[in-house]
């Protein structure tokens, strides 16, 4: 008699169903290559972007594009760059940090939606808001903690970057990549790893804003300055970030 305990056997039954079934795919595979190796590789599309701060030269030819593709009423934006000066002469230094919406793939703008005008499409991972919906509450303005979203006085309701959902569904880049005369945005699918951005990642070092927050942020940067300014003014170092938005500070 075997020592191995009844509950740990596979029943007869169950094992002959497993064997049929692991017979039927190995049949299928070997019938049909083509269709086995697309099922194994099928994966969800996460748009993602890359900023390169390196080629970062601070131009807003970004913001600049981003406003007039979407007549962004004055006083608002949807994508900005922060000037982050700092340090004691003479040893200074000036840089450069593009903001937009990163399509976070766990956002917390979506949970506390009320009315499920703001949701992560499945097809992408972008997030976007239907204004048709949405009734201008502001919850999800104050759950972001990247400050990307400000209520349109035009349409009433939230507004932010969408990835420029408009152009990429055509085939095309966002209009902040297509203009960035350094070259400093990449745009992409994370999920391929044959896509420029998944290379570039892989390549460098690369950072996201307030990973402490958990939002899993779908933007990327490769040598940004994350200086907080709350943080040095208490180390006793002089930091200044500017911005041309309304919201004069970094949240």
């Amino acid at each position: 008699m075997s020592d191995i305990p009844l509950k740990s056997a596979i029943p007869r039954r169950k094992f002959l169903k497993q064997s049929a079934a692991a017979v039927t795919a190995g049949a299928v595979a070997t019938a049909f290559p083509k269709a086995a190796r697309a099922a194994k590789t099928k994966r969800k599309t996460q748009y993602g972007m890359l900023v390169d701060l390196r080629k970062c030269i601070g131009c807003h030819a970004c913001s600049v594009s981003c406003k007039a593709e979407f007549d962004v009423p004055l006083g608002e934006t949807r994508s900005w760059v922060e000037y982050i000066e700092k340090g004691d002469y003479p040893h200074v230094s000036l840089s450069y940090l593009p903001r937009l919406c990163f399509h976070c793939s766990e956002p917390q703008c979506v949970t506390v939606c009320p009315t499920n005008a703001t949701w992560k499409r499945e097809e992408d991972g972008i997030v976007v808001i239907d204004p048709d919906i949405c009734i201008g509450c502001k919850y999800c303005i104050l759950a972001c903690p990247y400050d990307a979203r400000f209520l349109n006085p035009v349409t009433g309701s939230a507004d932010k970057c969408d990835f420029c959902l408009h152009r990429v569904s055509q085939g095309l880049e966002p209009a902040c990549v297509e203009t960035c005369t350094g070259r400093a945005r990449i745009f992409g699918d994370l999920n391929d790893p044959d896509s420029e951005i998944s290379r570039m990642i892989a390549m460098n070092p690369v950072t996201v804003l307030r990973e402490e927050m958990g939002t899993e942020p779908n933007v990327y940067y490769i040598a940004a300055d994350h200086t907080d300014p709350h943080y040095a003014k208490k180390n006793g170092k002089y930091v200044r970030i500017d911005t041309h938005r309304r919201q004069l500070e970094r949240r």
